[in-house]
């Protein structure tokens, strides 16, 4: 191989291992409580990003990040916004997924942490970390399903420190020992808010109607179709996870959160 061609292959070599090493999964601890540390998976890719999308898993939000070897690994893969990290993040968007802060690394968080006073402070640590990383990048935070509760309550409580919230699945009734958002003060959200909920959401403590009566104050984009489920009506693998209408629905809300026209219903 002459010699000008080995120059052209390493600088290629290069090239790739620093948009591969720009673009990986990164854990990043920050301090938040006294005492206590708060986890999360940043993904971006090289160019400074427009915004950043700060996820809420629901369930327990015990999101288990670790490493194993030069790997990174955690749990709830199979989460809405888990699994579509990927279509999340790209040359505009950074990704932030919150795991449970290290003293709900056991149980995970109840909705009475995920709605208190510690959650708030944990979330504005993971905040300021992502202002100081990416100072021109606008922060939505994202939640799905018990994932809403976050969300709600730390966007309310960080007014104009956050740009956006994005509500998708929302947990409206809590049951007998959860909290729901059913009479939650959404206008006491200073940043602008976007609801998303699929038309049929079978899971009942999310039902489609609680959305669609919000969209006369709200923006709220409505789904519909997708694959038949392969989970409990309540888990990600339905209608609930928008299982099938993944990528369609990503795009609508990362059109909502980069100001540009965005559908309000995605079948």
């Amino acid at each position: 191989m002459a010699r000008s061609d080995c120059l052209r292959w390493a600088c290629v070599a290069v090239l790739l291992a620093a948009t591969l090493s720009a673009s990986a999964e990164e854990i990043v601890t920050v301090s938040g409580r006294k005492g206590e540390t708060q986890s999360y998976l940043l993904m971006h890719n090289a160019p400074p990003p427009k915004a950043v999308a700060v996820m809420f898993p629901g369930g327990e939000g015990l999101f288990r990040l670790r490493m194993e070897g030069n790997s990174v690994k955690f749990d709830q893969g199979k989460n809405f916004l888990v699994r579509t990290r990927g279509s999340f993040r790209d040359a505009e968007v950074a990704v932030a997924i919150v795991d449970s802060p290290s003293d709900k690394q056991r149980a995970g968080m109840d909705d009475g942490f995920r709605t208190g006073r510690a959650h708030v402070e944990d979330i504005a640590a993971v905040v300021k970390d992502l202002r100081a990383r990416f100072s021109r990048a606008k922060i939505f935070l994202v939640g799905t399903s018990r994932g809403t509760l976050s969300a709600a309550y730390a966007g309310r409580a960080l007014g104009d420190t956050v740009d956006g919230v994005i509500l998708t699945s929302s947990v409206f009734y809590g049951g007998r020992s959860g909290i729901g958002l059913s009479g939650f003060d959404f206008d006491a959200i200073k940043a602008p808010l976007l609801f998303v909920h699929h038309v049929h959401d079978a899971c009942r403590s999310c039902p489609y109607r609680d959305a669609e009566s919000l969209s006369r104050s709200f923006p709220l984009i409505s789904v519909s179709g997708g694959k038949p489920a392969e989970s409990d009506p309540c888990e990600p693998l339905a209608a609930h996870g928008y299982f099938g209408k993944e990528q369609e629905t990503v795009k609508a809300m990362k059109d909502w959160m980069l100001g540009r026209p965005f559908p309000k219903t995605v079948d």
